[in-house]
């Protein structure tokens, strides 16, 4: 089989699509989730804290030296991102846990019982029958 023949049907299959949109959403997600972060959360904290911009916070290694930039850890950004991430983890472990319930519910919900068929609503009556002369002398 050649390989653009195997690709092809890989490609194919539902469950790539799929990946390929949850991943398009969860890029899009994460920088909803980005800016949530940095412009509405951590401003209020950067206010409680005595009005630091966390992604100001930084500590330099070695100072700019001409046109060499300075090197520096920014902590700050850091610590947005660990936010950014812990707000993906619970709004998908929140999706997770609903979706798991519904499919609990729909596990747990007792199936319907078949309707017997026309062959064996009269196999019943005829037994019935039977069963009602079977107690005659």
């Amino acid at each position: 089989m050649s390989m653009m023949k195997e690709f092809k049907e890989f490609a194919m299959r539902g469950n790539v699509v799929d990946m390929a949109v949850g991943i398009v959403i969860g890029g899009a997600f994460g920088k909803i989730v980005s800016s949530f972060v940095k412009d509405v959360i951590m401003p209020p904290i950067g206010i409680l804290l005595g009005g630091v911009n966390f992604s100001n916070l930084a500590i330099t290694l070695k100072d700019a030296a001409g046109k060499t930039p300075a090197v520096v850890i920014k902590y700050g950004v850091f610590i947005n991102t660990v936010i950014d991430f812990l707000i993906v983890a619970l709004a998908i472990f929140m999706v997770i846990k609903a979706m798991n319930s519904l499919k609990k519910k729909e596990e747990s919900a007792p199936e319907p019982e078949p309707k017997p068929s026309r062959e064996e609503v009269l196999l019943t009556e005829i037994r019935d029958v039977l069963k009602a002369g079977a107690g005659r002398p």
